[in-house]
C-alpha cells in the first residue's frame, strides 16, 4: 500500500468515527446544558464554592464568573509550581523560577498549553496531575460554558439572561469531559501509553553516560489534553513521545479526541437553538475547511523535491516513522485548526508552504472545527460578520437565527475579530525592533521570522504548538506571550458575552421573503469566503515574508 493511500484510508476512517460519534455526543451535551437536575457530586461542588446553580446570570455577571475563576486559578498554578522543591512527588525538581511559573500558569489557565520547559526535567507528578492536568479539564469546560452563553443569546428572548456559569463549568466537567477521559485513557494505556507514578530511571548505557526517564500519569494527562484541545506534553516531544502516543492506533486516536467535541457541539448548537439545519451549514463549514487543509498538507508534505525527498517518500525530516507523512500530516492540521497545539512531529520541520498551512490554520481563528467551544463561539461571530456582510450587500438589516445584527452587535463581532490579529503583529513586530528577542531565533531569514510570528500567533490564538527553533525560555518571551496567551483567551469571552447579553434580550423576528436563508449550503459558501478573506487581508504581508518566501524559494 503507497503512504498516500493509507493516508486516504485514516482520514475517511476518522472522517466516519466522527460521524458515528456527532449525533449521540451532539444530544447529550444539548439535554447536559438544558437540564434543571443537579447530581449529589455537583452540589458538593456548588456548596464549595458558594454557588447557587439555579440562578440566572446576565452577561456581566456570567463575565465575573469566568474571570473569578480564572484569576484564582492562575493563582493556585503559579503558587503550586513555585513551592514545587517543598512539595511529597516532586522527583527532587526545584521550584519553577518566577517568569517561567508565569508563563506556564497563564498558559493552561488559557487553554493554551505553551510550554517553554523540558516536562520530564523540570515538574514532578503533584504538578503534573494536580496542576496541569486539573487545568485541562476546568479551562476546557470555561470555554464550553461561554459557547452555551453565547448559543443561549440566540435562543432566548427579551430576557438577557445567559444560565449559570457555575452549573455550566460543573456540568461540563462532570457530565461530559470525566466520563470521556475516563474512556479515553482506558484506550490509550491498552495502546501502549504509561500511566503510574514511579520516579526517575536509567535507561541503558549511550554515548555520554545513561538516559533518564521518569515515569508519570501520562494516559490519563493525554487523553485530557487531546479531548479538551489544551495540547500540553507530559514529555517535551509532546505526543511524538513512545509513552504519550505509542503507534498509529493511538495516533489516530488521539485525533479523533481533539476533534469530536468541536465537531458535535455545532449539533448542541443545533439542537439549543431549534433548528439541527443551522448546526449542520455550521458544520458544513467547519468540515470543508479541515478537510480543505488536511488535503492541502499531505499534498505539499509528500511533493518535495530532491534526492533526499524522493528517497524517503517526502518530507520526513523531523517526524517520527511509526507515524510517516500521512499521520503527521493529519495531526498537525487538526491540533492547528483546533487551540490543541499538541505535535506528533516537529512544525519547524515542514516544508515551507507546509508550516504555513498550520500557521494559516491558527490565524483563522481556530474554528475549524476549533478549541473545546471557543471553536464554536469563533465560528458563530464569523457566521455574523458574513450576515452583515450579505446584509450590506442587498440594503438590508442583517438577521441571524431570527435576531438582528445591529450597531451594537457588529461593533461587539468586529472587537472579537481585531483583539487577536493586534496581539500577533503588535508583539511580533516589537520582537524585531529590540536586540535581545532576535537572538532567541536559531535560524535567519524567512524561516526565523516564522519562528517568531508563529510563537505569538500560537499564543495569541491560545494554541501552543512552536516551531521548534525558538528559545523561547526567556524573560521576553515568558512574559509577552504569556501576557498575549491572557489576553487572547479573556478579550474575546468579553465581546461574545457582551453579543450574547445583546442578542438574549432581543425579540425575535419573524421570517419574510427577503430572510437570508443561513441553513442552507450557499450561505456555507459565503461564510467559507468571509473567513477566507478576512484572514488573508489581516495577515497575508506577515505571511508572505515568512513560509511564503521560504516555500517559493525552495
Amino acid at each position: 500500500m503507497s503512504p498516500v493511500l493509507a493516508g486516504v484510508l485514516q482520514l475517511l476512517a476518522l472522517i466516519v468515527a466522527l460521524g458515528l460519534s456527532y449525533r449521540p455526543l451532539g444530544d447529550h451535551m444539548a439535554r447536559v446544558y438544558s437540564s434543571e437536575k443537579h447530581y449529589k457530586p455537583e452540589k458538593w461542588l456548588y456548596k464549595a464554592v458558594g454557588a447557587n446553580p439555579d440562578t440566572q446570570m446576565r452577561w456581566p455577571a456570567y463575565l465575573r464568573g469566568v474571570l473569578a475563576f480564572s484569576v484564582v486559578s492562575v493563582l493556585f498554578l503559579y503558587l503550586l509550581q513555585r513551592v514545587q522543591g517543598s512539595l511529597p512527588g516532586s522527583l527532587g525538581f526545584v521550584s519553577i523560577d518566577p517568569d517561567q511559573a508565569f508563563n506556564t500558569a497563564a498558559s493552561f489557565v488559557a487553554n493554551t498549553n505553551w510550554q517553554s520547559y523540558y516536562g520530564e526535567q523540570a515538574m514532578g507528578h503533584v504538578v503534573q496531575t494536580g496542576g496541569l492536568a486539573v487545568q485541562n479539564f476546568v479551562s476546557a469546560a470555561v470555554g464550553m460554558a461561554v459557547a452555551v452563553a453565547l448559543v443561549r443569546g440566540f435562543a432566548r428572548s427579551r430576557s438577557g439572561e445567559l444560565g449559570n456559569f457555575w452549573a455550566d463549568l460543573v456540568r461540563g466537567v462532570v457530565r461530559i469531559l470525566l466520563p470521556m477521559a475516563v474512556i479515553g485513557a482506558l484506550v490509550l494505556v491498552a495502546c501502549g501509553a504509561i500511566q503510574n507514578f514511579s520516579g526517575i530511571h536509567e535507561v541503558g548505557q549511550f554515548t555520554g553516560g545513561a538516559q533518564q526517564w521518569n515515569g508519570g500519569a501520562v494516559a490519563s494527562q493525554e487523553v485530557i489534553k487531546e479531548l479538551g484541545t489544551n495540547g500540553g506534553g507530559y514529555f517535551n516531544a509532546n505526543s511524538a513521545h513512545p509513552f504519550e502516543n505509542p503507534n498509529g492506533l493511538s495516533n489516530l486516536f488521539e485525533v479523533y479526541l481533539i476533534l469530536v467535541i468541536p465537531f458535535a457541539l455545532t449539533r448542541t448548537f443545533g439542537r439549543m437553538v431549534g433548528s439541527l439545519k443551522q448546526g449542520y451549514a455550521i458544520l458544513g463549514t467547519m468540515a470543508v475547511i479541515w478537510v480543505g487543509f488536511t488535503a492541502l498538507m499531505m499534498w505539499t508534505e509528500f511533493a518535495g523535491k530532491g534526492p533526499a525527498f524522493e528517497l524517503a517518500g517526502g518530507a520526513m525530516e523531523g517526524k517520527e516513522t511509526r507515524f510517516g507523512i500521512a499521520g503527521s500530516a493529519i495531526f498537525s492540521v487538526a491540533t492547528t485548526l483546533t487551540s490543541t497545539g499538541a505535535v506528533n512531529s516537529f512544525h519547524s520541520s515542514n516544508t515551507g508552504f507546509g508550516g504555513g498551512i498550520n500557521l494559516l490554520g491558527m490565524q483563522l481563528g481556530e474554528i475549524a472545527p476549533g478549541g473545546v467551544g471557543s471553536g464554536l463561539y469563533g465560528m458563530l461571530i464569523m457566521a455574523i460578520i458574513a450576515v452583515f456582510i450579505a446584509g450590506l450587500m442587498v440594503g438590508r438589516t442583517p438577521e441571524y437565527l431570527g435576531k438582528k445584527i445591529g450597531t451594537r452587535e457588529i461593533k461587539f463581532a468586529a472587537c472579537y475579530i481585531l483583539v487577536t490579529p493586534a496581539l500577533v503583529l503588535g508583539f511580533t513586530a516589537a520582537s524585531f525592533v529590540l536586540d535581545t528577542p532576535a537572538n532567541s531565533m536559531t535560524n535567519s531569514g524567512a524561516h526565523g521570522f516564522s519562528e517568531i510570528l508563529y510563537a505569538f500567533t500560537s499564543g495569541a490564538n491560545n494554541n501552543g504548538s512552536a516551531f521548534a527553533g525558538l528559545n523561547a525560555d526567556t524573560q521576553w518571551f515568558n512574559s509577552t506571550i504569556g501576557i498575549a496567551m491572557l489576553l487572547g483567551r479573556f478579550l474575546p469571552m468579553v465581546f461574545v458575552l457582551a453579543l450574547a447579553g445583546s442578542l438574549a434580550e432581543q425579540r425575535p423576528v419573524p421570517e419574510t421573503a427577503g430572510t437570508l436563508r443561513t441553513e442552507k449550503p450557499l450561505f456555507t459558501g459565503l461564510l467559507v469566503g468571509t473567513i477566507m478573506i478576512i484572514t488573508g487581508l489581516t495577515y497575508f504581508p506577515a505571511l508572505a515574508l515568512g513560509p511564503l518566501a521560504e516555500g517559493l524559494a525552495a
